[in-house]
């Protein structure tokens, strides 16, 4: 079964992380041994032959450099410009995945398509490339809107306009505020370039805000729920209902903290928690019951976002163990066209739908 996965960080870390996705993820694991710089040192997840083994074919996958102003504590760069050329550099480096056979970008209906066939196929996919459609995540490397066009040009398809903390167009993850002039001109310009909202990470003043100023399509990528899990990261049952009424899909992410309420990171681990899959699925119903179908949840792990085995769900040894999440669906009670929905049907409608068919 075809597995689509909205939310992966590949570039942050083959560019920041340093690791050669190409490589077994052994020795990725390996070359680490004793590192401490990166919390997930050695305990990496996700790389490409694991995400042909779990028949992950398709991808959402990131560039990612926040700006940060002199009082901001958080990690980034000094100026829009120094966060552009990042991007510019993770970009560099998904173009050179292309080049060795790795990676497909897929931009439109016709390269959707085209992938789509070629992964089902019967060929070996020990050799396939793995599609990836290309996605901002946090805008501040957006220097002018001019920028905008030049990235969707390369094959942007989808922004969510804040990350962690306050941003240059929207307010993010832990911070409050609205949008503002400039993150409204933002959105105007992302839905003349028919560019997807990821509403991921806006704090609620900015997403209710940004949902009444656009008037494009919308997807989360990677949340969860409110109500099992609180803290203003997740999404309350209102948004919730809020996005499902505008057809968005809202991809189910697996960073532990997400999953099982009270996690303390760097003394809480997945076994301690009882953290497992099933934690997954529990915010996947919640979801569905609030919908009264299946038609809006899908999966957007994270799996490489900052966080490796020890912050995943117990099953979870590598990104291939997410070919588990069809079976505990079934055994929930959900039908195969409902798993097929969760997994990978979604989130092709709702990108064939926004490209013309």
């Amino acid at each position: 079964m075809l597995i689509v996965d909205a939310h992966l960080d590949l570039s942050m870390n083959a560019m920041e992380w340093n690791r050669d996705l190409s490589r077994p993820i052994e020795e990725i694991r390996q070359r680490e041994k004793g590192m401490t710089d990166k919390p997930d040192r050695g305990k990496g997840v996700v790389n490409f032959d694991e995400l042909r083994k779990g028949n992950i074919g398709l991808v959402v996958a990131t560039q990612i450099a926040r700006y940060v102003s002199p009082e901001n504590s958080l990690p980034g760069w000094h100026s829009p410009e120094q966060a552009w050329a990042q991007t510019q550099a993770q970009l560099a480096w998904y173009k050179a995945m292309e080049e060795r056979g790795e990676l497909f970008q897929v931009n439109n209906l016709a390269t959707l398509e085209y992938h789509l066939q070629q992964w089902n196929t019967n060929q070996d996919k020990t050799k396939k490339p793995i599609g990836y459609i290309l996605s901002l995540e946090g805008a501040d490397s957006i220097v002018t809107l001019e920028h905008l066009e030049r990235a969707y040009a390369y094959g942007l398809r989808a922004i969510g306009p804040a990350h962690y903390g306050p941003g240059r167009y929207a307010q993010g993850t832990d911070a409050i505020g609205e949008l503002g002039k400039v993150g409204r001109e933002l959105l105007k310009e992302m839905e003349r370039l028919n560019i997807i909202l990821d509403a991921t990470h806006l704090c609620d003043d900015s997403f209710w805000e940004a949902l009444e100023n656009f008037n494009g399509h919308v997807w989360a990528s990677h949340n969860n729920c409110r109500a099992l899990v609180p803290h203003n990261r997740q999404y309350s049952d209102e948004q919730i209902k809020a996005l499902i009424q505008r057809g968005a899909v809202i991809g189910g992410v697996m960073d532990a903290w997400m999953l099982v309420p009270n996690w303390k990171r760097g003394i809480s681990t997945p076994q301690k928690m009882n953290c497992t899959l099933e934690k997954l699925i529990d915010h996947m119903d919640h979801i569905c019951q609030l919908a009264g179908n299946t038609l809006h949840v899908g999966i957007g792990s994270d799996l490489d976002g900052a966080f490796g085995k020890e912050q995943s769900p117990l099953e979870i040894e590598t990104i291939a163990d997410l070919r588990k999440i069809p079976i505990l669906l079934s055994q929930r009670g959900y039908t195969k066209e409902d798993i097929e929905n969760i997994t990978s049907q979604n989130w092709i409608r709702f990108l064939k739908s926004i490209w013309g068919k």
